[in-house]
């Protein structure tokens, strides 16, 4: 039999001890270490949960790799044409990892109704396009049902709908024209008449993917209008957008992909496209570590005296055992183990409201973000039993190892002078 966690367990089930002086301080230490846990599985919850739907977003609207000629705007204007005929078009069998690959072109111009203009880019994209992403954040209609024959059938954003008052199956014109001036609001209807071709467009499909800066411009198409615009040849696109399996080899498949294709070409990964977003999503994981730090150390200091009213509490109890032949070492385990009782029950605490809440979050979505600043409407939720238990684990360790030193006020203590008043 374990003699020291014996002990621990008798004092733990004391009845008089829950009426003792310590009782409250004990009870403020384990809510410290629940109140610790939830915040720390939330922050880790949110965060990456957070950062995993905004790469997600951001690489099913232009994938994780975009290929075009050098000279291109950074993939997103279709300047100059590239044939279809390649290598890695349509299976990238020369680098593993790859799921997919599916061509664009670009095209700047104007949508114009009887009231009001907006500037916007016409993207098409062919019948090897992957409508997934798009399926998830349809608010209205469908997706587009391409053909060998060119239609003329758009998705719009709702940001757009909204601000042309624009609704499903409604028809508009978009101009084409070949530069956009800063000023697009000075432009007459005369003026864009004069330097660009117009087509008409019908709406089938409203989305809304909460990335501001691509539903306020992107007018999603048939990509067979960009090639009759601008004279191109029916295999001619604009560039390809390349997907892969795990988002961690990001650089690495790019950096593969870029040796596999023509010098010609070019490739960029999202990471360089958006270089800021991502350095401001690296930070997420350094404010989860210094919170994760700071609730370690805030629950460790209430662990720490906590103990020690527990040990002068029990000041006459360790004079005894001591006079009865106990080692310090083994006093020390006896308050341990009360110690780890306490941490863990604070765990259990902990991790049932905080998972709880994030049941509920995930749910229900109760709380909400702003779109223009973290590119999703309500706070995701990722939910990792590998994360948690490590997250218990350490927290455990940690506050045990931060223990051992309040443990030592044992051998401070005289038996002589400790059962004087007994």
């Amino acid at each position: 039999m374990n003699y020291e966690l014996f002990i621990a367990k008798r004092l733990i089930a004391n009845k008089k001890s829950k009426n003792s002086i310590s009782s409250s301080i004990i009870k403020i230490a384990i809510v410290s270490i629940a109140v610790s846990m939830i915040v720390m599985i939330i922050s880790i919850s949110t965060g990456v949960g957070l950062k995993q739907k905004i790469k997600e977003k951001l690489s099913g609207l232009n994938g994780h790799v975009v290929i075009n000629k050098f000279n291109n705007t950074n993939g997103v204007f279709s300047v100059k044409p590239i044939s279809k005929n390649q290598q890695f078009y349509p299976n990238f069998n020369d680098v593993d990892g790859v799921k997919h690959v599916q061509v664009f072109a670009t095209k700047t111009g104007i949508i114009r109704t009887e009231t009001d203009f907006e500037s916007a880019i016409f993207k098409g994209v062919d019948t090897d396009y992957d409508w997934s992403f798009f399926k998830d954040y349809l608010v209205e209609g469908t997706v587009l049902k391409l053909k060998e024959k060119q239609i003329n059938e758009v998705l719009i954003s709702k940001i757009i709908a909204d601000r042309l008052q624009l609704k499903l199956g409604d028809q508009f014109n978009m101009w084409f024209v070949k530069n956009i001036d800063n000023e697009v609001q000075n432009i007459s209807k005369k003026g864009i008449k004069a330097n660009a071709k117009g087509r008409n467009l019908k709406v089938v499909g409203i989305y809304n993917s909460g990335v501001v800066d691509f539903d306020k411009l992107f007018v999603i198409g048939d990509i067979k209008l960009v090639q009759r615009l601008n004279k191109w040849k029916k295999d001619q696109v604009g560039g390809f957008e390349v997907f892969i399996e795990n988002f961690d080899e990001l650089r690495l498949k790019e950096a593969q992909i870029y040796e596999s294709i023509d010098p010609s070409l070019n490739s960029r990964s999202i990471a360089d496209k958006d270089h800021n977003l991502f350095e401001w999503l690296d930070m997420f994981d350094i404010n989860i570590r210094l919170i994760i730090i700071i609730m370690i150390i805030i629950s460790g200091i209430n662990m720490i005296t906590a103990l020690l009213v527990l040990i002068l509490e029990r000041t006459q109890m360790i004079g005894i055992l001591k006079s009865l032949g106990n080692s310090n070492k083994s006093i020390q385990k006896i308050f341990l183990y009360n110690a780890t009782y306490l941490i863990v029950k604070g765990l259990f605490w902990g991790n049932l409201i905080g998972i709880g809440l994030l049941l509920i979050q995930k749910q229900f979505g109760l709380v909400s973000l702003d779109p223009e600043n973290y590119y999703v409407h309500k706070a995701p939720v990722y939910i990792n039993l590998g994360y948690i238990l490590l997250l218990n684990f350490g927290t455990l360790v940690l506050s045990l190892l931060m223990l051992i030193i309040p443990t030592f006020m044992v051998t401070k203590i005289n038996p002589v002078k400790a059962i004087k008043f007994v």
